[in-house]
């Protein structure tokens, strides 16, 4: 998946995407441990999908007490 496509999504449909590609990457280590996986490349593909959705949902899961600290500060005054 593109990074552009991760960041177009909110945090709760991020945590979504890392659970399905976690679940994805548990069947291919299955099938690997079988010998049953013909394409080993697939495991680094799905390894690297998930530190990259991983990455942007801690990005935007920091920005937002920075965005929340924001508007209170405005509200306060």
């Amino acid at each position: 998946m593109k990074t552009a496509e991760l960041r177009q999504k909110d945090v709760a449909a991020l945590q979504t995407e890392v659970k399905d590609l976690q679940k994805a990457h548990f069947g291919l280590r299955m099938q690997k441990a079988t010998q049953q996986l013909t394409n080993t490349g697939t495991l680094r593909i799905t390894r690297r999908d998930i530190a990259r959705a991983k990455t942007i949902l801690a990005q935007k899961q920091a920005e937002a007490p920075k965005a929340d600290t924001k508007t209170s500060a405005k509200t306060a005054k």
